[in-house]
């Protein structure tokens, strides 16, 4: 670089420090205050003065809103095969494990997603039976021959059914009678 270039250099560098310096603040320094806000229009007098509330009156029912703010869970199912096959995953899974209450929510709740998935209802069978609630493990199966009538193990499952019809304890008089 030439000399006077360097010259004009150093002068903007100087320039620039003197402002930087002067934008500082002073920590000791309050500091200024806050904008003043823009005037605002006085407040109209209310046209009737409200009569002081009397205790023995009880107050007005709150106001209800017909429509809900969220969807309703029970309106329907939710086609959703992604979740469908993720909750049929987790199902099988606490399943081996044994924990049987959370494969059969898994189970549920895949059948939700997809109605017209016969799996999610011959798996809940198999949790319902080792559970040893056969009435629930029998219906499950046959959810499941209804929506797949024509499954290779269409023969085992409605012997399976029966058996578990024959575990069934058939409801006695007595209770009935209560």
């Amino acid at each position: 670089m030439n000399r006077p270039s360097l010259i004009l250099l150093g002068i903007f560098l100087l320039a620039g420090a003197q402002s930087l310096r002067a934008q500082q603040i002073n920590p000791r320094d309050p500091p200024p205050p806050p904008p003043a806000a823009p005037a605002e229009k006085p407040a109209a007098p209310p046209a009737a003065a409200q009569p002081p509330i009397d205790p023995t009156v009880p107050p007005p029912p709150p106001v209800v809103d017909d429509a809900p703010e969220t969807p309703d869970a029970t309106a329907g199912p939710v086609f959703d095969p992604l979740h469908a096959q993720r909750s049929l995953d987790v199902g099988t899974f606490y399943l081996k494990k044994g924990v049987y209450d959370a494969a059969i929510d898994r189970f549920i709740e895949a059948s939700n997603y997809q109605p017209s998935l016969a799996m999610p209802w011959k798996l809940l069978g198999d949790a319902y039976e080792k559970k040893r609630e056969f009435a629930k493990a029998a219906e499950s199966y046959k959810k499941y021959l209804r929506i797949l009538p024509n499954a290779p193990d269409a023969a085992k499952i409605k012997k399976e059914i029966s058996d578990l019809e024959e575990k069934t304890p058939p409801d006695s008089p007595k209770k009935a009678e209560r």
